[in-house]
């Protein structure tokens, strides 16, 4: 019989602290015996399918690259840019892309940003 006993309450159901407050047993839930689940390994490895799949698609879905500006001040920078007759095309989408960046990072284009861009779109020499 004292095998069955519990090993945290030693048979009360109950346990005591040193401030005199008295609770359930956690281990045995007040029966006193000891249960099933002390003498069995539990398994808590996630082993469900479920447990694999992803809640959120959207988590799957890779996020699409922007090609313009969201932001109308950044709209008008990048329309500044693309009818710019001095830049190369590669220049150009570099800007833009810098634009996008900038949005992305700091929401929306400072008169700072603008005017560095706008820098770049004069002329050489001038």
């Amino acid at each position: 019989m004292a095998a069955d006993t519990c090993g945290v309450c030693g048979g009360d159901g109950r346990i005591h602290n040193a401030f005199g407050l008295t609770n359930t047993c956690p281990a045995c839930h007040g029966t006193g015996r000891r249960g099933d689940h002390d003498t069995v390994f539990r398994d808590v490895t996630k082993t469900k399918p479920s447990h694999y799949l992803q809640s959120n698609k959207a988590k799957t879905e890779e996020k699409k690259k922007a090609d313009w500006p969201g932001t109308f001040e950044g709209g008008h920078l990048a329309t500044e840019v693309r009818d710019c007759s001095t830049l190369s095309s590669e220049t150009k989408a570099r800007l833009i892309r810098e634009i996008i960046e900038y949005e992305e990072s700091h929401g929306t284009c400072t008169q700072t940003f603008s005017r560095k861009v706008r820098k770049q779109l004069r002329p050489p020499g001038k």
